[in-house]
């Protein structure tokens, strides 16, 4: 597998150089020279795979020959070792639940599956890996439960001080071994600035061995392809072929996997990215002008990014095409008010919780719908989180519904373990540099 920056279509580098580096020098985002299409016979027959079978399929694609088969297997078997059912709503809406992995969101795929990769890169004697990530909720505890006790690494977690849920930051802060989370006096932007910032830092760079978990990374993303597949083959078991994906965006990370999948051959009708008042993309869409934009603290804290990373990607798929990219791609903003209401709304009809970046995402499906007059359309819209990590958000009959797993049980009572900083790089360095 041979990847180019988004910068530079003349560069070349191999699946593991990609995965170390996270960010070419030029500071583009590493993307595939070449994106295979899978088999159609795959493709017609998807619904006799299970899931870990179609992650395999999936990645061998994609990454060619970029590890031996047996150890991809292993990697996949050992990372993709929980369910990404598609939950029937009613007849033609359905929403796809990906927060069953150990931090309850679907970060969890692209985390483990990347932290067993780099593991299987790593060399004896090598510098110990150097892992910078910035979260705006659920990315940070993914990454530290990825990675926790993976021997040879040290991961720094950047995260906006006030702006994530208490539960996010148990999952951030309680960690320890060889996790440790920075408490930035910012916004989620800031943390990724300081991130972006250190990866072409030239002193850090000598002394460091630096990646990223963020979904910069590339093989962040290519695991997140999976489940679309998978829910893609549940819905063809129950004779639906049309489908729209509906998905809560923030660096658009997660819809930016979702087009790579369709580029493999993965039939989608219709992508629509969902976001909250951070409305970047969407206000592009309108005016033809993409603005980066400060972001704004909302009740989807997770999608608080108002300059997304990922985007570039998306339009290094088309070509740089807006036009091209709106054939495949709708975009739509909400409120909080509107979230509100939403996660009333589909409790109501449905007797289901959503978490507030989930209900973002069921408003475009409704929306869509109601502009296209495609009613007909397994309308698929993706539940990042689990709604326990908002109890805030919810009161009354919704919520008493909302069961809290064990695994949120077991860090209640845990020490806050974080060092405060303000969003000066500078300041960030010095510490990198002393510890």
């Amino acid at each position: 597998m041979k990847l180019y920056s988004t910068n530079n279509p003349a560069l070349s580098v191999d699946f593991k150089e990609a995965v170390f580096n996270s960010l070419p020098q030029d500071k583009g985002l590493y993307m595939p020279h070449e994106i295979p299409a899978l088999e159609q016979d795959f493709i017609d027959n998807i619904d006799s795979y299970s899931l870990p079978e179609i992650a395999f399929k999936v990645a061998k694609n994609i990454l060619q020959n970029a590890m031996p088969d047996e150890d991809l297997k292993s990697i996949i078997d050992d990372a993709i070792d929980f369910p990404a059912p598609v939950v029937k709503l009613n007849d033609n809406t359905y929403v796809l639940e990906l927060f069953h992995g150990p931090s309850l969101a679907f970060k969890d795929f692209g985390a483990r599956f990347m932290s067993r990769i780099m593991s299987h890169f790593l060399e004896e004697g090598e510098k110990t890996l150097n892992v910078l990530v910035a979260t705006s909720g659920d990315t940070g505890g993914a990454v530290a439960l990825g990675f926790l006790g993976v021997p040879n690494t040290q991961v720094t977690i950047l995260y906006p001080k006030g702006k994530v849920s208490p539960i996010q930051e148990l999952q951030l802060t309680t960690n320890g071994q060889n996790i440790r989370a920075i408490e930035i006096d910012g916004t989620f932007d800031d943390c990724q600035a300081l991130v972006k910032q250190a990866f072409v830092d030239a002193e850090l760079n000598e002394r460091f061995r630096l990646t990223s978990a963020n979904s910069i990374n590339i093989s962040r993303l290519i695991p997140q392809t999976f489940y679309y597949f998978n829910a893609y083959a549940q819905l063809k078991k129950e004779g639906k072929s049309d489908v729209i994906f509906s998905v809560p965006s923030g660096n658009f990370g997660n819809i930016g996997a979702g087009l790579l999948a369709w580029k493999m051959g993965l039939p989608v009708k219709q992508f629509i990215a969902a976001t909250n008042v951070n409305d970047t993309v969407p206000a592009f869409f309108k005016s033809g002008l993409y603005e980066p934009k400060p972001s704004i603290a909302t009740l989807s804290n997770a999608m608080d990014v108002g300059n997304p990373s990922n985007w570039v990607r998306i339009m290094t798929l088309f070509k740089n095409e807006l036009d091209e990219v709106k054939r495949v791609v709708s975009a739509e903003s909400f409120t909080d008010e509107q979230t509100r209401v939403a996660v009333q709304e589909v409790f109501e009809k449905f007797d289901y919780v959503v978490c507030p970046h989930t209900a973002i995402a069921w408003l475009a499906v409704e929306d869509y719908r109601k502009v296209s007059g495609d009613y007909s359309s397994a309308g698929v819209f993706l539940s990042t989180a689990h709604p326990c990590k908002f109890p805030d958000v919810y009161e009354g009959a919704i919520a008493l519904k909302v069961e809290i797993p064990e695994q949120v049980r077991s860090l209640e009572g845990k020490p806050k373990q974080a060092v405060e900083m303000g969003a000066d790089f500078d300041v960030f360095k010095s510490y990198l540099l002393s510890n």
